[in-house]
């Protein structure tokens, strides 16, 4: 029998092991396993998903322009990250976070 490809990640409460393709981590693990609220995940609401993809965008472009953040390289000269986050980030998992993949570079 072989086991699940997983990855070993750390937190103040010590180590965990996590699916290899999720794009969650120990903090979202943990989430689950100790509030086990709705127990719909967030992928039943891809909508939400791409506003919360865009206001932390919107935030990070903010903080970039009060010199808070490093500039991007190559500057943004792309549509919102939202549109190229793969669509496994909503549905690879059943977790009820908010906490999404970074989105690939612009081509």
């Amino acid at each position: 029998m072989t086991a699940a490809a997983t990855r070993t990640e750390h937190d103040l409460l010590g180590d965990r092991d996590v699916p290899a393709d999720a794009y969650w981590g120990v903090h979202t693990l943990r989430a689950t396993e100790n509030f086990p609220i709705t127990g719909t995940p967030i992928s039943a609401y891809p909508h939400l998903v791409d506003a919360l993809a865009a206001v932390k965008e919107a935030a990070a472009l903010a903080n970039e322009e009060l010199g808070l953040l490093a500039p991007r390289r190559p500057p943004r000269s792309s549509p919102p990250a939202a549109r190229y986050a793969p669509a496994s980030c909503t549905t690879s998992s059943s977790s009820t976070s908010s906490r999404a993949a970074p989105a690939p570079p612009p081509t």
